[in-house]
């Protein structure tokens, strides 16, 4: 069964601080596709080194002000792969990064969503909290977009970094896919387990 928003605490969505700059870093995801479609790579790197250093922002500002919240938990890696693969999209349309590569990102976060609603409507208890794989991988996909945006608003090639960097997320994106893919399964089996009387140690997060 999904999750019925109207049975969650009031609390949930209370806005912060915290929340207000997520929902900024929201805000300039159509900013910097307008802008990368527009040809004005220069505009679209700022945008993006701004959305870039709110994701930083918010969560030092939560923590110091402790306005952490399940509605800014959820929010925060939303925004993050909306604006990533939004910005892999537009620039593997343009030509400027290669098609495998956004196949794989998009796919990755595609396996994730589709796990997470599988298990919601299995009504199986899941907890959301990243691997520390995909913190890197979300990071060098981050270094990646910033460097091909500089690289097109600066009109300094970097082919050689460039194509390190797109492999070294290529790897890590796999990576982090089957270890979602791995934990999902898990979650599946010490259900099915628990259903049939016996016990697992399975981990449980997905």
């Amino acid at each position: 069964m999904l999750v019925d928003c109207a049975t969650l605490p009031a609390e949930t969505f209370d806005l912060t601080i915290a929340n207000f700059i997520t929902i900024g870093r929201v805000l300039l995801v159509p900013v910097i596709i307008w802008a990368l479609l527009a040809n004005q790579p220069i505009f679209a790197f700022v945008a993006f080194m701004i959305a870039g250093l709110s994701d930083a922002v918010d969560g030092t500002v939560a923590r110091a002000m402790n306005q952490q919240s399940e509605f800014g938990t959820i929010l925060d890696p939303i925004a993050d792969k909306l604006m990533l693969v939004s910005v892999f999209i537009v620039l593997a349309y343009l030509g400027h990064l290669p098609l495998w590569l956004t196949i794989l990102v998009v796919s990755r976060d595609l396996i994730i969503v589709f796990g997470v609603m599988l298990a919601y409507t299995l009504e199986k208890e899941v907890t959301i909290k990243p691997l520390w794989v995909s913190k890197v991988n979300t990071a060098m996909q981050i270094v990646l977009a910033a460097l091909v945006l500089g690289v097109l608003g600066f009109e300094y090639p970097l082919p050689t970094i460039q194509t390190i960097l797109e492999y070294l997320t290529g790897v890590l994106t796999a990576a982090s896919a089957i270890a979602y893919i791995m934990q999902g399964l898990a979650l599946f089996a010490n259900g099915t387990a628990r259903e049939n009387g016996e016990t697992s140690t399975w981990p449980k997060k997905l």
